[in-house]
This record gives C-alpha cells, sequence and structure tokens, in this order.
C-alpha cells in the first residue's frame, strides 16, 4: 500500500465510528471472526480498544492483520483501523 492510499484510507476512517471493541479478554477467536467477517463487508472497518485491556494497540492491530489477512492502516491511541480488499465489486473501495 503506497503513502497515498493509506491517506486516502486515513481520511475516509476519519468520519467512521468503531463497529467493534476488545476488552479485557483481548484478543478471542471470536473477536478475530467477527473482525474478518465485518472486513468481508466492509473492507475498512475501525475498532476501538477499551481501556480495561492491557495489550497494546499497535501489537493487536498486526495480530489482527495477520490473522485476517489485511493491513494496518493506522493505530492512533486505543483506535484501531484495518483494510482489506473485498471481492465483491459494488462494495469497492477504489484507492487512488
Amino acid at each position: 500500500m503506497t503513502s497515498k492510499q493509506r491517506a486516502y484510507l486515513k481520511g475516509l476512517a476519519m468520519t467512521m465510528d468503531p463497529i467493534l471493541q476488545i476488552g479485557k479478554s483481548s484478543l478471542t477467536p471470536e473477536n478475530t471472526a467477527s473482525v474478518a467477517e465485518a472486513l468481508e463487508a466492509r473492507e475498512l472497518i475501525k475498532i476501538n480498544v477499551l481501556q480495561n485491556c492491557m495489550d497494546d494497540p499497535r501489537q493487536i492491530a498486526e495480530m489482527l492483520a495477520e490473522r485476517t489477512k489485511s493491513q494496518v492502516v493506522q493505530v492512533i491511541g486505543k483506535k484501531i483501523v484495518l483494510y482489506k480488499e473485498g471481492k465483491k465489486e459494488k462494495k469497492k473501495i477504489f484507492l487512488p
């Protein structure tokens, strides 16, 4: 992913609300499955890491990206943005 594409996705993600939360139990197989499902449906998702999660959000983002075969767009504070190119034509985000 080029820096221009990453900047474009960051701009799209700014207006989004987080659709998933990672809490005290950190990453579970259920969390990973729901992230993969959300990426299939939306391509670009924002995840909120709650205060009671003791793990580092950057490590969580890298683990999720590896497990779901997606890319980390950004990690700011306790917010994670992931992108995975979709297979459906109508829901596709066109990167510059």
